[in-house]
């Protein structure tokens, strides 16, 4: 089984351009004939780290709501035109596409989502985060637990959660349940203390976990209203993607300080031997203590 993650930046609220340069990361990353290809945490339209989106306790400002406007705009709906291009990428390439979006919902509110995609290029199912992370809340609803979904698909059980998310035992306990053998952490965080997490979840799920992350330059950044760069750093994100096997040994990565395609094959027996001796939702398993 052969993956590619892709670090890298969107075109910031810009989502025709952003989904040009999704076609042309997944076209450069199927050079490597993967099986699958992980995209991070809101690719479209962008995360928006450091913006304020004119916001203080008990006040928002007329600039800020302007902000939300352009990146509300720039969000996608599920369904919609923008999932099946989505879709026919995942069909060029005849890959399972795994991709981080900011979700607009029916009424207004936006979520941050994953979306699955086969090799048809249909969409399997999505994942709205459950909890977003401090000022996250002001941009982003919460998700709900019908949705922690594991896809049995002929590479592999596919599932995963979006960055904090994978602090929360309970939906990883729920994912573990139904056996996931592919776990899919898009995020944010580009802390090296988020390594060990993407490590630990290795171990304790006995699956391979995925860790991809954007790489972001203040350079990326457009001119939004009300918002000032000048004290951001150079590199908003520098990455962290990496691959890492059920035995918590680093397969690939992880990736920092610059944007680029992270490749490694899985080899998939290793998920059954780290069985042998932990398996956290079966012989490891201790229902009389939940």
């Amino acid at each position: 089984m052969h993956v590619a993650l892709i670090q890298d930046s969107p075109v910031l609220f810009d989502l025709p351009a952003t989904m040009n340069k999704i076609r042309s990361l997944a076209a450069e990353a199927a050079k490597d004939r993967p099986d699958l290809i992980l995209f991070p945490e809101a690719f479209i339209p962008a995360y928006p780290r450091g913006l304020t989106f004119g916001t203080v306790v008990g006040s928002r400002s007329a600039e800020g709501r302007e902000t939300w406007l352009r990146y509300w705009q720039n969000c996608i709906e599920v369904p919609s035109v923008d999932t099946e291009a989505l879709g026919q990428i995942a069909k060029e390439h005849s890959v399972y596409l795994i991709i981080g979006v900011v979700e607009r919902g029916a009424t207004g509110t936006l979520y941050c989502t994953i979306l699955y995609f086969d090799p048809t290029g249909k969409l399997l199912g999505k994942h709205r985060k459950l909890k977003p992370t401090a000022a996250e809340r002001i941009i982003w609803g919460e998700g709900d637990g019908d949705d922690l979904d594991v896809f049995d698909t002929p590479i592999g059980k596919i599932g995963g959660l979006v960055c904090w998310e994978n602090y929360m035992p309970l939906p990883r306990t729920k994912l573990y349940g139904q056996g996931i053998e592919i776990y899919c952490a898009p995020t944010a965080d580009h802390r090296e203390s988020w390594q060990h997490t993407i490590r630990h979840i290795a171990l304790e799920g006995r699956c391979f976990v995925l860790g991809c992350n954007q790489y972001v330059e203040k350079g990326d950044y457009p001119e939004l209203p009300g918002e000032d760069y000048r004290a951001f750093p150079e590199i908003m994100s520098k990455g962290g993607s990496v691959i890492v096997d059920p035995l918590g040994n680093l397969v690939a990565g992880p990736l920092f300080d610059e944007p680029g395609i992270l490749t490694a094959n899985l080899d998939m027996d290793l998920i059954a031997k780290g069985k042998m001796d932990f398996d956290v939702a079966g012989h490891y398993l201790r229902k009389d203590i939940e």
